[in-house]
């Protein structure tokens, strides 16, 4: 075999066990129980009965309302979506590789596309309230959901660990237990 053989046959090598153990850890089975709507409400019931207090770009109001309408979203319809071939393509792979790690992140004060914003500030129990009724609602729906705007259509089970990741990453800036 030649150097340039031999480096063809190390490149292919690396490359197919770089993918295939990419493709395994995108893959492979998780506990996802923790990523409960349940264990969420339970959390939110929590936060309603102290104070909590931003440290982000937005404020407490606008960061709950923000997650009640991504809720709200799943089941009423997204206003703005990516293409059809972004969502099985790039939109899948970053649900894919949200999951994996149990953790989403993505820029705290980017709005969904088409989201209304009524008020940027409010009553943040009022915001909570809002929130856990999304999630009761979400978690009581028996119809089709709607596709996400980037991840494309999700099972029941796939959406609400979007909603759980996505909660807990905008969770990161709010410190309960403080005004």
């Amino acid at each position: 075999m030649t150097r340039r053989g031999f480096a063809r046959y190390l490149t292919t090598g690396a490359f197919l066990g770089v993918a295939g153990g990419g493709w395994y850890w995108l893959n492979a089975p998780r506990d996802e129980s923790r990523f409960s709507v349940d264990l969420m409400l339970d959390q939110l019931e929590g936060m309603a009965r102290g104070p909590v207090k931003a440290t982000g770009t937005w404020d407490s109001f606008r960061t709950f309302n923000h997650l009640a309408q991504s809720v709200e979203f799943s089941i009423a319809g997204y206003p703005t979506q990516h293409s059809a071939l972004f969502q099985v393509t790039a939109g899948a792979l970053a649900f894919k590789v949200f999951k994996a790690p149990e953790a989403m992140t993505h820029g705290l004060d980017d709005v969904i596309p088409g989201e209304v914003v009524a008020a940027e500030t409010g009553d943040t129990k009022a915001a909570i309230a809002r929130l856990s009724t999304a999630l009761q609602a979400f978690r009581a729906h028996e119809g089709e959901l709607k596709p996400h705007f980037a991840f494309g259509a999700l099972s029941k089970a796939d959406f609400a660990i979007a909603h759980v990741l996505h909660i807990n990453n905008h969770l990161e800036e709010i410190a309960a237990g403080q005004a």
